[in-house]
């Protein structure tokens, strides 16, 4: 016979529960409460009653959707809220929203919020993001900012806001910083400059000179301060003042230093005029010589083309070995060199003279490997006949310049005439996500984590871009799995953004959106409907990217009529949905990733959508596919613990 319990025993068990249970609720409801008071203050007399706003001690913020609410997967803990263009006239709250201790993102831009950015945003210790443009906030920027240590991009641009800026030399992973259209004042603090990719503080009143590190951002990111000094802007920093007692003891010295460097500097010029004229009288005997030599090279430069083969998606078979055989008249200052070290003082004679080697080319241009006399290798794309006027390419480009991300590769430099355009970037050695995919055909590994990690990374950047660029109007306009590369870490990299006008798209059938770009010949236009156009072909056009990620099937030019969107979609009506997925995925060890595989082939099926309208924009399938992977990631988490 069992004993029977203790009734103390079984009193005090009874005892805890009654505090515990109580205790795991209030917690949660201490968060809604929170959420529901900066629900209040963000829009005191206005808050909206319709149901799926939410936002009520009735509901629940992830279980019931929340406007602007985004929760981990587990729908337990609030991730993300955005409430941008929403004509909120309030105040923020941020000591509610320290409440959640998880909070990632947080964008209220473009409203009439006014009021101080309290010193309690810094108790958000896990936001990542911080967007509040556009609004009407006053006072400092908290110096509680710079204790976010996990932020990567901050943005309180177009607001009221005064004072010095605080230093963020503490959050090393900053990537973007913005401040421009306020009234702030002292000179502009320490940042980590290596990982700082997007710096703008300009029309503020900062003073002092630009520290040298973030001096390549260009005078577009400091003008309107009109006591900032330095390069880049034009107006040179006053040397510092002279130390009065020594030059009162050496100025006789400093006459004689100075009367001899005079002559020594005369006869080094005279030295060097006389080199010159060698130089130059040794030229011109070798001048006839050189001439005939590249009348030869171009002939059979000329020949080689007509036996060659057309590019396949980045496959050649030959190669050339300068880039001599661009049209004549181009100097080196129609060369732009944007703003990077790599080629700080690259010139257009540079690229000319450097061995060239043919690596793709395709229906709009071609793309070299060129290695300067200095090591450095870059990809130089070669483009003809865009459709574009020099004045337009030339605002597209500078325009693209002031837009990045980590996982878009970034222009260097770019040369622009009235046939013919150059595009120069640096050279990435692994090779291309098509590449990749046919190697997977082959054995290779590449397997499912990898293709995720691909999805995940390029669908944020190109969301981050179209946000960006959205108001430009320019989309890829080029994407395809081709135009996705691997940096020295293995990484993905979007390339070639922003370079082909839509036009160019038209003609390409696995597009299939003809019909809504028919109207739209210039990716460059700002009609808000054309734009929205040209940001859904890119969306299809990343749709066919996950179809390839998903099946291990290529799109090629010269596919033999094989439609890949056509394929899967008739694969899916029969419900043999499982036939879809490429063997080397279905057949790894371990695997039990057939669940997210299917949701990441509904996201692809809602980005090729034959209806424009009918398709997700770049930022749902963003954070569709970033949470597939921080499900992945907790997957294979808990399975090796």
């Amino acid at each position: 016979m069992g004993r029977n319990p203790n009734p103390i025993w079984v009193l005090f068990m009874v005892v805890v529960f009654s505090f515990l249970l109580p205790m795991a609720y209030t917690e949660d409801e201490e968060v809604k409460q929170a959420m529901v008071r900066f629900m209040e203050k963000l829009e005191p007399k206005n808050t909206p009653t319709d149901m799926n706003w939410g936002w009520n001690f009735s509901s629940d913020p992830c279980i019931d959707n929340w406007y602007g609410v985004q929760c981990y997967s587990g729908k337990k803990f609030v991730k993300n809220i955005v409430l941008e263009d929403s004509g909120f006239t309030g105040t923020l709250d941020a000591a509610s929203l320290s409440t959640l201790q998880l909070l990632q993102v947080l964008s209220l831009k473009n409203n009439n919020l006014h009021g101080l950015i309290p010193e309690e945003i810094g108790m958000c210790k896990a936001l990542s993001l911080l967007y509040l443009s556009g609004n009407n906030f006053s006072g400092d920027l908290p110096l509680s900012v710079s204790l976010l240590v996990n932020l990567k991009r901050v943005d309180v641009s177009g607001n009221n806001l005064s004072g010095d800026l605080p230093d963020m030399s503490h959050i090393t992973g900053l990537i973007s910083f913005r401040a421009q259209n306020n009234e702030f004042t002292g000179e502009i603090p320490n940042f980590v400059f290596s990982n700082l990719l997007d710096l703008n503080v300009s029309n503020n009143n900062l003073q002092g000179r630009i520290p040298e590190e973030i001096s390549l951002f260009g005078a577009d990111s400091f003008s309107g301060n009109p006591n900032l000094c330095g390069p880049p802007l034009e107006n040179s920093c006053p040397p510092p003042p002279p130390a009065t007692e020594k030059k009162k003891t050496t100025k006789s010295f400093s006459r004689s230093l100075a009367i001899c460097s005079g002559y020594v500097i005369l006869g080094v010029l005279i030295l060097l005029y006389l080199a010159f004229k060698i130089v130059k009288l040794f030229n011109a005997r070798k001048e006839p010589l050189n001439a005939e030599k590249k009348e030869e090279a171009e002939e059979v430069s000329k020949e080689k083309t007509r036996e060659s083969p057309s590019e396949v998606n980045g496959t050649v078979t030959r190669s050339e070995y300068s880039l001599s055989s661009i049209e004549t008249g181009m100097v080196s200052s129609n060369l732009v060199v944007l703003t990077s070290p790599v080629v700080r003082t690259l010139r257009f004679e540079d690229l000319l003279k450097a061995p060239a080697e043919l690596v793709g080319r395709g229906k709009h241009g071609s793309m070299y490997k060129v290695m300067l006399e200095s090591g450095v290798v870059l990809a130089v794309k070669r483009i003809k006949d865009l459709g574009i006027s020099k004045q337009d390419f030339d605002k597209r480009m500078h325009k693209l310049n002031q837009v990045k991300h980590p996982c878009v590769l970034p222009l260097l430099a770019f040369y622009c005439s009235l046939q013919e355009k150059l595009l120069v970037y640096e050279f990435l050695h692994n090779g291309s996500l098509f590449k990749m995919l046919r190697g997977s055909q082959s054995g290779k590994t590449f397997d499912w984590g990898s293709r995720l990690n691909v999805a995940a990374n390029i669908a944020e950047a190109l969301a981050y871009m179209h946000e960006e660029l959205r108001e430009s109007g320019i989309a890829h306009g080029n994407l395809k799995s081709s135009n996705i590369l691997f940096d020295k870490n293995m990484d993905p990299c979007l390339s070639e953004y922003g370079l082909m006008v839509v036009e160019n798209q038209e003609k390409s059938a696995f597009y299939g959106d003809q019909s809504s770009m028919k109207n739209n010949r210039n990716n460059s236009s700002r009609n808000p409907s054309e734009a929205y156009s040209t940001f859904k072909v890119d969306t299809y056009a990343f749709g066919v990217v996950l179809l390839e990620l998903l099946t291990g099937k290529v799109v090629q030019n010269n596919n033999n009529g094989f439609d890949l969107v056509r394929w899967v979609n008739s694969v899916v009506r029969e419900e043999w949905t499982v036939e879809v997925f490429d063997k080397c995925l279905m057949t790894e060890e371990g695997n039990n990733n057939e669940e997210r595989m299917m949701s990441l082939l509904h996201v692809a099926l809602k980005c090729v959508s034959r209806n424009p309208n009918e398709r997700l924009s770049m930022s749902e399938v963003a954070v569709m596919t970033i949470s597939l992977k921080e499900e992945q990631d907790r997957s294979i988490t808990f399975n090796s613990s």
